[in-house]
Protein backbone atom coordinates (compact mmCIF):
# COMPACT_ATOMS: atom_id res chain seq x y z
CA UNK A 1 0.00 0.00 0.00
CA UNK A 2 1.59 3.45 -0.88
CA UNK A 3 1.88 6.19 1.29
CA UNK A 4 -1.10 7.94 0.25
CA UNK A 5 -3.69 4.93 0.45
CA UNK A 6 -2.24 4.54 4.13
CA UNK A 7 -3.27 8.03 4.76
CA UNK A 8 -6.40 8.10 3.10
CA UNK A 9 -7.28 4.95 5.65
CA UNK A 10 -6.07 6.34 8.64
CA UNK A 11 -8.09 9.83 7.75
CA UNK A 12 -11.54 7.51 6.87
CA UNK A 13 -10.37 5.55 10.44
CA UNK A 14 -10.32 8.62 12.08
CA UNK A 15 -13.91 9.81 10.68
CA UNK A 16 -15.41 6.16 11.49
CA UNK A 17 -14.08 6.36 14.95
CA UNK A 18 -15.43 9.95 15.34
CA UNK A 19 -18.93 9.13 13.89
CA UNK A 20 -19.09 5.81 16.43
CA UNK A 21 -18.32 7.91 19.29
CA UNK A 22 -21.29 10.86 18.38
CA UNK A 23 -23.26 8.27 17.78
CA UNK A 24 -23.10 6.81 21.25
CA UNK A 25 -22.71 10.06 22.65
CA UNK A 26 -25.55 11.66 21.59
CA UNK A 27 -27.84 8.44 21.55
CA UNK A 28 -31.00 9.39 23.51
CA UNK A 29 -29.68 6.85 26.40
CA UNK A 30 -26.79 9.54 27.16
CA UNK A 31 -29.40 12.25 26.87
CA UNK A 32 -31.74 10.54 29.50
CA UNK A 33 -28.56 9.75 31.77
CA UNK A 34 -27.75 13.71 31.54
CA UNK A 35 -30.80 14.40 32.21
CA UNK A 36 -31.46 12.83 35.33
CA UNK A 37 -28.10 13.57 36.60
CA UNK A 38 -29.34 17.56 36.17
CA UNK A 39 -32.18 16.64 37.92
CA UNK A 40 -30.50 14.74 40.27
CA UNK A 41 -28.09 17.97 41.16
CA UNK A 42 -30.55 20.52 41.05
CA UNK A 43 -32.13 18.41 43.61
CA UNK A 44 -29.36 18.24 46.23
CA UNK A 45 -28.46 21.69 45.64
CA UNK A 46 -32.27 23.07 46.36
CA UNK A 47 -32.10 21.05 49.39
CA UNK A 48 -28.82 22.44 50.46
CA UNK A 49 -30.46 26.38 49.56
CA UNK A 50 -33.18 25.43 51.83
CA UNK A 51 -30.98 24.39 54.52
CA UNK A 52 -28.87 27.12 54.08
CA UNK A 53 -31.75 30.24 53.57
CA UNK A 54 -33.14 28.76 57.03
CA UNK A 55 -30.35 29.49 58.66
CA UNK A 56 -29.01 32.95 57.00
CA UNK A 57 -30.19 35.88 55.49
CA UNK A 58 -30.44 37.12 51.89
CA UNK A 59 -27.25 38.81 52.02
CA UNK A 60 -25.77 35.55 53.57
CA UNK A 61 -27.59 33.83 50.72
CA UNK A 62 -26.20 35.10 48.15
CA UNK A 63 -22.56 35.13 49.39
CA UNK A 64 -22.51 31.42 49.57
CA UNK A 65 -24.28 31.01 46.48
CA UNK A 66 -21.10 33.14 44.35
CA UNK A 67 -18.56 31.63 47.05
CA UNK A 68 -19.95 28.40 45.58
CA UNK A 69 -19.35 29.72 42.35
CA UNK A 70 -15.64 30.56 42.71
CA UNK A 71 -14.72 27.19 44.28
CA UNK A 72 -16.96 25.08 41.71
CA UNK A 73 -14.53 23.03 39.51
CA UNK A 74 -17.41 21.78 37.12
CA UNK A 75 -17.97 23.72 34.06
CA UNK A 76 -19.13 27.35 34.19
CA UNK A 77 -22.69 26.29 33.03
CA UNK A 78 -23.03 23.68 35.81
CA UNK A 79 -21.35 25.74 38.20
CA UNK A 80 -23.86 28.68 37.64
CA UNK A 81 -27.04 26.16 36.90
CA UNK A 82 -26.36 24.51 40.31
CA UNK A 83 -25.53 27.43 42.28
CA UNK A 84 -28.65 29.79 40.81
CA UNK A 85 -30.62 26.61 41.93
CA UNK A 86 -28.82 27.09 45.50
CA UNK A 87 -29.29 30.61 45.87
CA UNK A 88 -33.41 31.08 44.40
CA UNK A 89 -34.12 28.01 47.14
CA UNK A 90 -32.17 29.91 50.08
CA UNK A 91 -33.95 32.86 49.19
CA UNK A 92 -37.05 31.21 49.48
CA UNK A 93 -36.76 30.95 53.42
CA UNK A 94 -33.96 33.19 54.08
CA UNK A 95 -34.60 36.41 56.78
CA UNK A 96 -34.35 39.67 54.87
CA UNK A 97 -31.68 41.30 54.98
CA UNK A 98 -31.88 45.11 55.85
CA UNK A 99 -30.86 47.40 52.88
CA UNK A 100 -30.30 44.20 50.46
CA UNK A 101 -32.82 45.78 47.63
CA UNK A 102 -31.63 49.46 48.32
CA UNK A 103 -30.06 50.84 45.01
CA UNK A 104 -30.81 47.83 42.85
CA UNK A 105 -32.00 48.45 39.29
CA UNK A 106 -35.54 47.03 38.37
CA UNK A 107 -35.82 43.85 36.73
CA UNK A 108 -37.07 43.33 33.08
CA UNK A 109 -36.94 40.05 31.18
CA UNK A 110 -34.24 41.85 28.44
CA UNK A 111 -31.97 43.54 30.52
CA UNK A 112 -31.53 46.93 30.82
CA UNK A 113 -28.08 48.59 30.47
CA UNK A 114 -28.69 49.87 34.23
CA UNK A 115 -29.16 46.13 35.30
CA UNK A 116 -25.86 44.76 33.09
CA UNK A 117 -23.71 47.83 34.47
CA UNK A 118 -25.42 47.14 38.07
CA UNK A 119 -24.18 43.65 38.21
CA UNK A 120 -21.07 43.81 35.88
CA UNK A 121 -19.71 46.31 38.16
CA UNK A 122 -20.83 44.58 41.33
CA UNK A 123 -19.07 41.28 39.97
CA UNK A 124 -15.92 42.89 39.44
CA UNK A 125 -16.21 44.95 42.92
CA UNK A 126 -16.40 41.17 44.31
CA UNK A 127 -13.82 39.72 41.80
CA UNK A 128 -15.82 37.38 40.59
CA UNK A 129 -15.35 36.95 36.65
CA UNK A 130 -17.61 34.93 34.27
CA UNK A 131 -21.49 35.52 32.87
CA UNK A 132 -21.93 32.78 36.04
CA UNK A 133 -21.40 35.80 38.39
CA UNK A 134 -23.47 38.17 36.72
CA UNK A 135 -26.50 35.65 36.19
CA UNK A 136 -26.47 35.18 39.75
CA UNK A 137 -27.19 38.48 40.75
CA UNK A 138 -29.62 38.82 38.31
CA UNK A 139 -31.81 36.83 40.39
CA UNK A 140 -30.88 39.65 43.28
CA UNK A 141 -32.40 42.23 41.31
CA UNK A 142 -35.33 39.80 40.24
CA UNK A 143 -36.05 39.07 44.17
CA UNK A 144 -35.70 42.75 44.99
CA UNK A 145 -38.26 43.09 41.99
CA UNK A 146 -40.81 40.74 43.26
CA UNK A 147 -40.57 42.18 47.03
CA UNK A 148 -41.05 45.61 45.84
CA UNK A 149 -44.44 44.14 44.20
CA UNK A 150 -45.33 42.85 47.00
CA UNK A 151 -45.16 46.19 49.05
CA UNK A 152 -46.65 48.21 46.45
CA UNK A 153 -49.93 45.37 45.77
CA UNK A 154 -50.11 45.34 49.87
CA UNK A 155 -50.15 49.31 50.37
CA UNK A 156 -52.53 49.40 47.59
CA UNK A 157 -55.01 46.77 49.33
CA UNK A 158 -54.81 48.96 52.41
Amino acid sequence: MDRYAQENNLGLTGIKSAVCYLAVFFSPQWLQGFNQQRADEANIFRQQGLQAGEQTDQQGCQDQALSGFSACDDSNFACTINQGVFLKACFEVAAPTAGFCDAVPAFHDKATEEEKDWVKYNCWDMDIRGEGCRLLLRQRIQLCDALDTETTSAGLQN
